[in-house]
């Protein structure tokens, strides 16, 4: 049986359906018992399905910057 970390691991390939058969067979055998990998998994993919429907949208130019900004800020702390 897998364990809920192993199943963390292979929810993206799962979802994604890019797991071969066997490994597949394991993780739905797992989320039908384990009701909180089974909520983790079947929110991800309706959270996957929501943001699959909605439309693109532009941010503003200083948004954008501001943002990029904080993330390189917080990778060059990382780094130290």
């Amino acid at each position: 049986m897998l364990t809920c970390k192993e199943f963390l691991t292979e929810l993206t390939d799962f979802l994604d359906e890019k797991t071969t058969t066997e490994i597949r067979a394991k993780l739905q055998r797992h989320i039908t018992e384990c009701p909180n990998c089974w909520v983790i998994c079947d929110t991800t993919k309706k959270t996957i399905q929501v943001y699959k429907g909605m439309e693109s949208c532009t941010i503003p130019e200083d948004i954008h910057s501001r943002l990029m900004a904080a993330v390189e800020r917080k990778i060059a702390a990382g780094k130290k």
